[in-house]
């Protein structure tokens, strides 16, 4: 697909533009110290990633796997905090949301989460792939495991795995009737209540159920609005039911989640430029004055899991999955009272998803092969309400893009010897995308989907538009284990994004290479942009020594990044008075890059009975290193700026240290843990800003564990950031200038938008746990 780059310089011409596991948890394909392993009695770990059981140490690729019981004995309480613990990756909450995620893997993932840009980082519930970021910082209870894979997945995993795939597996539901209740009070009134309770119904059907409610104040204050800024209010619940006899198996789950906080809004980085707003002293406190809608998220979904094993060799799966969100959210861009960069915000979300699967173990030979189909659409609606430029008004944006998806796919492993294994693998994909982009200007206000009294004056983009993209990624790899306890590998891996059409692009904008108007055949090419690809090369060695007591891994890997697809939104001047009224989406495929880095992680048991029967010490580390650039990056006016372009999101180094002291104490175990996580500089786009850019820091936090010996009943005491460590994890740009002492000049809107958002402060909470 051909892109009009010149057309674009038109456009933009006058717009500017080392940290523990707890002890029980496994660092980056090692075993979890024996002591605590939550996987077999040896301490063996039992993955998926190739979507079959295997040990962790059979696999030849990246993968983190982090039990639940360890993380729920570090206090860790979402999905976004294990990224803290896994080497070369960032998962944060999403600029202006609260339970929308931003992934990165090695690089790759995906900044805007408006539906018509694919993801990055594949998110999967129980096998199910979540194919919208909304609603996807998952919170972490009745978690079995949660595996990283990082690096391409295209062969096992399908489309918008080309950074890798994060699998969050619930528990298996007990064979004994039990409940347990778990409550949490800390800093910010931070008040948590989990329930769950399972029983067995008869030999083959067992149920089970759980209710969370989650809740804690405002880290700051809007000052505007009188309410709080960086809240959680969160209802969720998760039901089973599983069944099994003889050679069958099925498993049925839902899940449900009401998040009620309030709206998440950013801090400003310098003075309003209109009415001279100064600063805030506390980076979570907001001036944000929209309200017009009220920040709400409301998601749920079910997964039917069922297997058959006709024979010794051969068994038969099918994984069929639904979801749904629903999202409004009020971005006030520029965090002031006045209307000056105003976004009340639409987010729906469903798909369908089903997959067949055939799987085949013999003595020298174990494999998958399989059927995957998607149906998925994806709604965004939002006003632009840029009331400070010209009063009252407002350009609106409807998109909505559907998805339907089908792919084969076959993964072998052929073992030529008692020590030599070679796979192949290779996944074809169908991937269709069909897009409609509505864009109506309205005075007077707010449009009335917002409940403003707006009328529509112009029409300025009525886009309807379809592509089939089709790719066909491969995988190979060889493994060489002199014995059980050692792993030598080379994979050969690729993975495609799905390309499609931007959301927020306006169709009038298009200018043909004379200056004119666009015929149909340019606005469609205008508008949409390809898939991208990544071919990952990667060596490592895995290995378990002295009796399991010392795990390491180390993996280094060359990736070529071809076809970037790089959003961006600018300012757009629509009636030429000079002044930019909107901005406007322009996507294109301007760069290729190379991304190549090195893993190394470990986990060594130190001592054992030192202290009493039942004592140890334990270590854990890990270290992520990697050099992304860019090799050629075309900007809109034609340019190669390859040397002025950054990758975002991925610090050049990542490590984190850490411990685990159990000690035998009044009939039980008491676990002190300790935390280091380390994170380079980072820069939030690809072009680097002095005000959003996040300079190197490190996280630090803490626990004291109390388990009677029973495992009964459980007590800790946590500290998140013990520190206070200040840092930016999101922001907003939309201004020119500052640098070298050169004002700023805004680039859309009056008062000049440069806004920041921050991770979570330091907490300090007890958690109590109580098993019937």
């Amino acid at each position: 697909m051909t892109k009009m780059l010149c057309s674009r310089a038109v456009l933009l011409a006058g717009c500017a533009t080392l940290a523990t596991f707890a002890a029980p948890v496994a660092a980056q394909d090692s075993v979890a110290d024996p002591a605590a392993s939550t996987a077999e009695d040896d301490g063996t770990i039992i993955v998926t990633a190739r979507r079959r059981e295997e040990r962790l140490i059979d696999v030849p690729l990246s993968v983190t796997a982090l039990s639940g019981d360890a993380l729920i004995q570090q206090g860790i309480q979402d999905l976004t905090q294990i990224g803290q613990q896994v080497p070369n990756i960032t998962l944060e909450v999403s600029r202006g949301t609260n339970t929308t995620l931003t992934a990165f893997i090695r690089g790759v993932g995906q900044q805007d989460p408006v539906g018509g840009f694919e993801a990055g980082v594949g998110l999967y519930i129980d096998d199910v792939y979540l194919n919208r970021p909304q609603a996807a910082v998952l919170d972490i209870y009745d978690v079995e495991r949660i595996e990283v894979l990082r690096g391409p997945q295209g062969t096992l995993y399908g489309r918008n795995t080309i950074g890798g795939a994060i699998k969050y597996v619930t528990a298996a539901l007990p064979d004994e009737t039990s409940l347990m209740v778990r409550g949490t009070y800390g800093s910010y009134d931070q008040a948590d209540l989990i329930v769950s309770a399972s029983t067995p119904i008869s030999d083959s059907l067992k149920i089970g159920a759980s209710g969370a409610r989650l809740s804690r104040g405002g880290f700051g204050e809007n000052l505007t609005l009188g309410t709080e800024n960086y809240n959680k209010d969160v209802w969720a619940a998760r039901g089973t039911i599983e069944f099994e006899s003889g050679a069958f198996s099925a498993r049925l789950s839902g899940d449900y989640v009401k998040d009620n906080s309030q709206a998440r809004q950013g801090h400003r980085f310098i003075t309003s430029l209109r009415t001279g707003a100064p600063v805030l002293d506390d980076v979570f406190d907001t001036r944000a004055g929209l309200n017009i809608i009220d920040q709400e998220v409301e998601a749920y979904g079910g997964a039917l899991n069922m297997a058959l094993a006709v024979s010794d060799t051969i068994t038969l799966k099918s994984i069929t999955g639904y979801r749904q969100d629903k999202s409004t959210t009020p971005i006030d861009f520029d965090s002031l009272p006045a209307a000056d960069l105003d976004v009340p915000g639409i987010y729906e979300n469903d798909q369908f998803s089903q997959e067949l699967q055939l799987l085949y173990e013999s003595d020298n030979l174990s494999g998958v092969i399989g059927f995957y189909y998607l149906d998925a659409n994806a709604f965004t609606a939002f006003d632009v309400a840029l009331f400070t430029t010209v009063a009252g008004l407002t350009a609106q944006t409807l998109g909505d893009v559907d998805t339907k998806t089908w792919s084969v796919f076959g993964d072998f492993t052929y073992d030529l010897t008692d020590t030599v294994s070679v796979s192949v693998g290779g996944r074809y994909t169908n991937d269709k995308r069909t897009s409609q982009v509505l864009r109506t200007t309205f005075v007077g206000g707010f449009s009335p989907l917002f409940g403003g009294a707006g009328v529509a004056a112009a029409v300025t983009s009525n886009f309807n538009g379809s592509a089939t993209f089709k790719d066909f990624n491969p995988r190979a790899s060889i493994s060489w284990q002199p014995n059980a306890d050692h792993n030598l590998y080379f994979t050969y891996s690729q993975g495609f994004k799905g390309g499609g059409f931007d959301p927020r692009g306006q169709t009038t904008a298009c200018r043909n290479s004379r200056g004119g108007a666009c015929t149909a055949d340019e606005v469609f090419d205008f508008m949409a942009f390809d898939p991208e690809t990544v071919d990952s090369f990667e060596l490592g060695w895995k290995a378990s020594l002295l009796d399991n007591r010392l795990n390491i891994s180390l993996a280094g890997f060359v990736a070529d990044y071809t076809d970037v697809q790089i959003p961006g939104s600018v300012g757009f001047d629509a009636n030429g008075d000079g002044v930019n009224e909107t901005f406007i989406g322009i996507t294109s495929n301007a760069a290729n890059a190379s991304v190549n880095g090195l893993e190394f992680e470990g986990n060594a048991l130190v001592g054992k009975d030192f202290a009493g029967d039942g004592s140890r010490f334990s270590i854990n580390w890990s270290l992520g290193v990697i050099d992304a650039k860019y090799n050629t990056f075309i900007d809109a006016f034609g340019r190669d700026v390859a040397d002025q372009r950054v990758f975002q999101n991925t610090p050049e180094i990542t490590a984190h240290m850490g411990f685990n002291l159990g000690v035998p104490m009044a009939g039980g175990m008491m676990d002190f843990i300790g935390l280091a996580a380390l994170r380079s500089d980072a820069s939030q786009f690809e072009v680097p800003n002095p005000f959003l850019d996040q300079d190197g820091f490190v996280l630090v936090d803490a626990s004291m564990v109390y388990t009677v010996d029973s495992g009964l009943f459980s007590i800790g005491l946590h500290g998140k950031n013990l520190f206070n460590k200040e840092y930016i994890v999101a922001g907003y740009n939309f201004v020119a200038g500052g640098v070298n002492g050169a004002p700023f000049t805004p680039t859309l809107g009056r008062e000049g938008t440069l806004t920041g958002f921050y991770g979570d402060p330091r907490r300090i909470f007890v958690t109590a746990q109580v098993n019937f």
